[in-house]
């Protein structure tokens, strides 16, 4: 196809610029495999020795889902629709304000390795174990995504075979990931954002040249309607405004960076709460950014084929392809800058895929064989290293299924995080704001918000489809936004007819992929906190102490701090406070000694509101 239309194939140059990447990101696996600790320790192999500091954790927390997604679907979504997805942007404040005050700090406290010790210290080792499990299912679906979407891209504009791309790229994230471990993983994350970056910079550096200058793209977006304003339609039914971005995408992002293990895992292997909280902070002028730079190559893209849209012309048969037609069909005339980008598009594969390997050997590691088959620690090392390396070849398997479903990936990977990503969010704040929230409240409300998850996401792709069904009558394949599908069967049909008529059903299947989250999430808290109720609600007195959000001593202090009047606090004395549980980890296990709760005086000035290190779960360094 690419020969047909004279689009440059990869030059040699474009091929060394690509196997730089490769080589460089191999080189770093390699070096944090045989310096330091060598990777003989878990907490070396899976928490980077806890010894990161905020910058490479700001890039890394960046790079982990800015992922070839992005690049490719972003970009595209603009060039179709217009800059109303830019407005994603207003989400980001809030979505990193709130883990960064909230999570975080719970987080550290605690001193875990995996976000899922929390559930147990909070509600019971079943409600850590559907979590863990719930968060496996999420990765692995994500992680095919991945890896197969730049690998399309190779195939598409060099003729490089689909599968020998999945391969190279598949197998150089293995290895490098097995042998250089989350350190690895951290400084790999921050060399493949400057290329990422510089991909990005250099394509649009030479489009906007090839259209006439910043002055003229900014012209023709305008008058093609494509620059949006503030969309205030509160119709929760449309599919971008300012309300589904600016406030579903809240909820989005703290699915991302508030509870998600990739995360999580980053945040404690800093060096101290404050390296973590700060690594928060700088990740949000970085996510600002990408953005600016995914949308802008849209603009500028549109400028270029105003007249000569690549999509209507059937040069390409996916909106997915649009950016890699763009590079080699623009940048053709500078040797290696298309290499550049296809590095760019590999360098966000390489970051997501390497960071879901990691964090599943964590959490398969921590929450489902420490707990129950204690071993040395050498040997928990070497086992964490087998499971990456299991988990990097299903994520080969991943991609093939990917390849067989094909859909539009930006909203796909969206949906998919929405979808699973939504209830585990509801899970945890129900643990963290709720103390009356009990494990059977958590298992039923998580259970419930996954089942209304799937049924909303099916419902949704099959009224979608019911209209042009009907319309066509044909079997010809139908790109209907989430899914691309095939013939569909007499019996697709008549569910799709059924779920077309007008109902609350399909008024809740027309809701924008953007609210998926916050749904989901809802659905968790409400039913967790009706079954708790029934069930027996908690005491605060029997919640582990450190694992609830302390809302209303926060309100408090605030209140102080601004003078306003707080009637004073009744006084207890010592045998009347509660006792603090602190823990000591071996094996995977959780072991837990009473110690006497010290006052709130010093607690009352921390800058996060929380009580202080000392009056949480931490290591025992010391005799009681």
């Amino acid at each position: 196809m690419m020969e047909a239309l004279g689009v440059k194939q990869f030059s040699t140059v474009d091929f060394v610029v690509f196997g730089m990447l490769l080589v460089i990101s191999l080189a770093i696996g390699l070096y944090h495999a045989f310096s330091g600790g060598r990777q003989r320790t878990t907490q070396e192999f899976l928490m980077a020795d806890r010894s990161m500091s905020s910058l490479p954790l700001a890039l890394s927390l960046m790079a982990t889902f800015q992922s070839a997604v992005a690049i490719v679907g972003t970009p595209a979504e603009i060039f179709i629709n217009g800059t109303q997805y830019w407005f994603i942007g207003c989400a980001y404040m809030l979505g990193l304000l709130i883990p960064a005050h909230i999570f975080i700090p719970v987080f550290y406290r605690l001193h875990l390795n995996s976000a899922y010790q929390y559930l147990e210290l909070r509600f019971s080792k079943i409600v850590r174990l559907c979590g863990t499990v719930t968060f496996i299912f999420q990765m692995v679906i994500y992680m095919g995504v991945g890896i197969y979407t730049p690998a399309l891209a190779l195939n598409a504009v060099t003729g490089f075979h689909l599968w020998g791309a999945v391969l190279a790229t598949g197998l150089v994230c293995i290895i490098y990931t097995t042998l250089g471990g989350l350190k690895a993983v951290i400084w790999a994350d921050v060399f493949q954002t400057l290329v990422m970056f510089a991909g990005q910079f250099a394509v649009i550096g030479v489009g906007t040249y090839q259209a006439g200058g910043p002055a003229e793209v900014w012209r023709k977006a305008r008058e093609g309607n494509r620059i949006s304003g503030f969309d205030w339609n509160p119709d929760p039914t449309q599919r971008h405004t300012f309300w589904t971005l600016g406030v579903g995408g809240v909820f989005l992002m703290l699915a991302l960076y508030g509870v998600n293990q990739a995360q999580v895992q980053r945040y404690l292997s800093s060096r101290t709460e404050k390296d973590a909280i700060l690594s928060c902070y700088m990740v949000f002028p970085c996510l600002q950014l990408s953005l600016a730079l995914g949308c802008v190559i849209g603009l500028v893209m549109f400028a270029c084929y105003e007249e000569d849209n690549p999509l209507q012309r059937k040069y390409i048969s996916s909106r997915d392809q649009l950016v890699l037609y763009f590079v080699m069909d623009m940048l053709q005339g500078f040797p290696g800058l298309p290499g550049l980008f296809v590095a760019c598009l590999f360098s966000a594969s390489l970051s997501t895929v390497s960071s879901a390997f990691n964090s599943l050997a964590t959490v398969t590691m921590e929450d489902l064989i420490k707990p129950h088959f204690p071993m040395e620690d050498s040997k928990a090392t070497l086992l964490s290293k087998l499971l990456a390396f299991l988990y990097g070849m299903l994520c080969l398997a991943m991609a093939y299924v990917v390849h067989i479903l094909s859909s539009s990936v930006l909203q796909a990977a969206i949906s998919i995080f929405g979808m699973v990503g939504g209830p585990l969010l509801g899970l945890f704040c129900l643990g963290f704001f709720f103390s009356s929230a009990n494990s059977t409240g958590a298992v039923t409300g998580l259970i419930v918000g996954l089942a209304f998850a799937f049924w909303i996401g099916i419902g949704s792709f099959l009224a979608r489809n019911s209209t042009t069904v009907l319309q066509t009558n044909s079997t010809e394949m139908l790109d209907v936004g989430n899914v691309t599908m095939g013939p569909v069967t007499a019996v697709m049909e008549t569910i799709a007819q059924e779920a077309s008529q007008p109902s609350i059903l399909q008024a809740l299947y027309s809701i924008s992929y953007m609210w998926y989250t916050a749904m989901n999430s809802t659905v968790v808290v409400v039913t967790g906190l009706l079954v708790s109720l029934l069930t027996g609600p908690m005491s605060e007195k029997d919640v582990t102490p450190g694992t609830l959000y302390p809302i209303l001593g926060n309100l408090r202090r605030l209140l102080k701090l601004k003078g306003c009047y707080v009637p004073p606090a009744q006084h207890t004395t010592s045998a009347q406070q509660s006792p603090i549980l602190e823990h000591k980890e071996m094996n995977g296990e959780v072991t837990m000694a009473t110690t006497e709760e010290e006052g709130e005086g010093e607690g009352e000035q921390h800058h996060s509101f929380l009580p202080p290190a000392d009056n949480v779960l931490v290591e025992r360094e010391s005799s009681v």
